[in-house]
């Protein structure tokens, strides 16, 4: 059987053509598909059924795709967008991925392509929940994290995060220690897409630090290795560094951020 049978997605597009297209290439892929022109209909339908996917074009009646994708990356729920566009600035590009979007792809594209784009958000979104701890809370100096709720807290204050700073933040954790260049933290959190646009990487750590971090330029959760990339504290030595009985009682030397 297809991997995506049974998958449903939400295409919004005010082109009634492009939009049958969209969801005629959704369906050739298994996938149970619901289409509509308006962004206010779109942002309605999000909220009142489960999708594994939403096409959302940029320019849009009532309420346009970049409020659409801010408002959506709001809720608990985290969905993969798809940015359709026939706007190809640098700009727009960026602008989309900062607000939200996994991948933005610029009109006219390929059947194939388009295709493709479809099956790696929703591969991806598998492989971040993939393996048997991927819903386990984690506790690591005085930060938790909860992917059942999609909610952090930092000394019992809850922290409020966007869904893709809480994407980035969850696969540091479920990885200490170990450290990952900015190309691969696209990859894996963004999709490959996106390596032109390493800085939104940069930036989305700065606001986390930010949220995160009693002291973001010397930071003790997601540190910069010098060169590299950046990786998260190890859990062991917070914990070795918070017991008395470790000796010093001081936890391991931060790098400073390279911003």
């Amino acid at each position: 059987m297809n991997s995506f049978h049974l998958r449903r997605a939400l295409v919004v597009e005010d082109n009634r053509d492009i939009g049958n297209l969209l969801r005629l290439h959704l369906e050739d892929l298994g996938m149970q598909v619901d289409l509509t022109a308006s962004g206010r209909a779109g942002l309605d339908m999000s909220g009142a059924a489960h999708y594994d996917l939403v096409v959302l074009d940029l320019m849009l009646p009532e309420l346009d795709g970049l409020e659409i994708c801010r408002l959506l990356r709001h809720r608990p729920r985290y969905v993969p967008i798809m940015m359709v566009t026939a706007k190809s600035t640098e700009v727009d590009r960026v602008l989309g991925l900062e607000i939200g979007a996994d991948d933005y792809l610029v009109k006219p594209f390929g059947v194939r392509e388009f295709q493709a784009r479809a099956k790696a958000l929703l591969r991806r979104v598998d492989a971040l929940t993939a393996g048997p701890d991927h819903l386990a809370i984690i506790d690591v100096g005085g930060l938790r994290i909860d992917p059942t709720r999609h909610a952090v807290w930092l000394h019992a204050t809850e922290v409020m995060l966007t869904a893709r700073e809480f994407d980035l933040l969850y696969y540091f954790a479920r990885h200490p220690g170990q450290v990952f260049s900015r190309d691969q933290l696209l990859d894996q959190v963004w999709g490959s897409h996106h390596a032109p646009y390493r800085h939104t990487v940069n930036s989305h750590i700065n606001r986390l630090r930010g949220k995160i971090e009693s002291d973001p330029s010397q930071p003790e959760y997601i540190l910069t290795v010098w060169g590299v990339g950046y990786r998260f504290v190890d859990a062991e030595r917070t914990r070795a560094a918070a017991d008395p009985r470790s000796g010093s009682g001081k936890s391991e030397p931060v790098q400073r951020s390279a911003g």
